[in-house]
């Protein structure tokens, strides 16, 4: 029996905050897998430094508890769902999805903390032995090359997932120097990993042709498409909103094309006036992004239909994509495109932009549209607004023959590379 690692440092520093986001969200359900296996068959760790350090499981099944409810439940006090209730007259379906948070205690980031103090205090103890595996699912860390290269050296067979090369392929949508820094990360994974793990067929394609770019022979590479948690499926509930809306969900950065979408509101608030929809974007604002803040901050046209909402708990999630007019995912370039195939296991309609990562997911369940073209973006919107709207009726049967991408079938895909059952 080969034991397997698992590193758990981007879990570990991202406890802090309120939410998870897609890449939090594949490293907590492979936590949840490990803590699943025997004892004796799993180990896990964490990186301090230049070095993996051992963690202890019984606190780290107590850590991964209380964040997976911490990010189940969303930031406490409602505020994002309140403010959304009042701008789209609605109120969202009652949950006990999560426990309430004990008051003035944030369980996750403590346990956190006293995790990475114990990952400092074991540092001169092997995280992982000759013929084990360690497993590392995230791209925290991954320029670091020397942390990598250790734990190979030591004889143990290293296992990464890959989730885009973005950076390296479009390096115009990221902050200066975010290229570069993307290329030491896959160079690293090329140039260390046994197996690599890629989360899309479209991101395996690319891994090969970057490993083929730097000179380097690449490992073997498996594909396993992400699964979606079980509060997205058909039998959610919908926000019944008095008001119809849609929804653009990802971090506000420039791939995303989020400017398409604000001029294209500007547009039809100009032309509907006070029945013009309304636009919610979900997600933080991020970077490079000076013009649409501008945009959302100064513009009464968009002040006026266009909310912002962070933070809110899985479930209220799930009812506001399932109650809209449809999802929005007009981004420039995607590795998978986690949002799109949760949409789709509500039974939302949905348009995207016309990319192979969104064509793996979804088939030809959605309309896919160029990410340049406004005015087919806006044509599409306006047929979807009506309330008998024939497109809508059509999307939606469309999206209820769709198979969501679960977990279970990710592991068995991956069952090699990883380890895990």
């Amino acid at each position: 029996m080969t034991r397997t690692v698992l590193d758990v440092t981007r879990l570990l520093t991202r406890a802090g905050h309120p939410v998870a986001t897609g890449v939090d969200r594949v490293e907590l359900a492979y936590a949840r897998r490990a803590l699943a296996q025997e004892a004796a068959r799993v180990g896990f760790a964490a990186i301090v430094g230049r070095r993996a350090a051992p963690l202890p499981r019984e606190d780290v099944a107590a850590f991964v508890a209380a964040l997976d409810a911490k990010w189940r439940r969303g930031r406490a006090g409602g505020t994002a769902t309140g403010r959304l209730e009042a701008r789209l007259g609605a109120t969202f379906p009652e949950t006990a999805d999560a426990p309430p948070a004990p008051p003035g205690k944030d369980e996750a980031l403590s346990r956190a903390l006293r995790l990475r103090l114990k990952a400092m205090t074991s540092l001169r103890k092997p995280a992982v032995a000759a013929g084990e595996r360690y497993l590392h699912v995230s791209h925290i860390r991954l320029d670091q090359p020397e942390v990598f290269e250790r734990i190979a050296s030591a004889g143990a067979r290293l296992s990464i997932l890959v989730h885009d090369l973005i950076p390296i392929r479009f390096p115009e949508y990221g902050r200066p120097g975010e290229d570069a820094r993307h290329r030491r990360r896959m160079t690293t994974a090329i140039r260390t990993a046994s197996t690599l793990i890629a989360n899309s067929a479209e991101t395996a394609r690319d891994l090969a042709a970057f490993a083929q770019e730097i000179g380097a022979a690449s490992p073997p590479a498996v594909t396993g498409l992400l699964g979606i948690e079980a509060g997205f499926s058909a039998g959610a509930p919908a926000l019944a909103a008095a008001k119809p809306y849609f929804v653009a969900l990802g971090t506000i950065e420039p791939r995303k094309n989020h400017l398409l979408l604000l001029h294209l509101w500007r547009r039809l608030a100009e032309r509907l006036g006070a029945d013009a929809p309304t636009l919610v974007v979900v997600g933080r604002r991020g970077w490079e992004n000076e013009m649409v803040v501008d945009l959302l901050e100064r513009s009464p046209a968009i002040r006026a239909h266009v909310v912002e909402a962070n933070d809110l708990p899985d479930a209220a999630l799930a009812a506001l994509v399932k109650g809209a007019r449809a999802l929005l995912f007009p981004s420039f370039a995607e590795g998978y495109g986690l949002p799109l195939a949760e949409a789709l296991a509500l039974g939302a309609p949905a348009l995207a932009s016309d990319l192979p990562a969104f064509h793996e997911i979804a088939s030809e369940r959605v309309d896919y549209l160029d990410p340049l073209d406004g005015p087919a973006w806006e044509r599409a919107v306006t047929e979807l607004l009506a309330a008998a709207s024939p497109r809508r009726e059509a999307l939606a049967a469309r999206a209820q023959g769709f198979v969501a991408p679960d977990w279970d079938a990710h592991f068995r895909a991956v069952a090699d590379a990883t380890g895990l059952d």
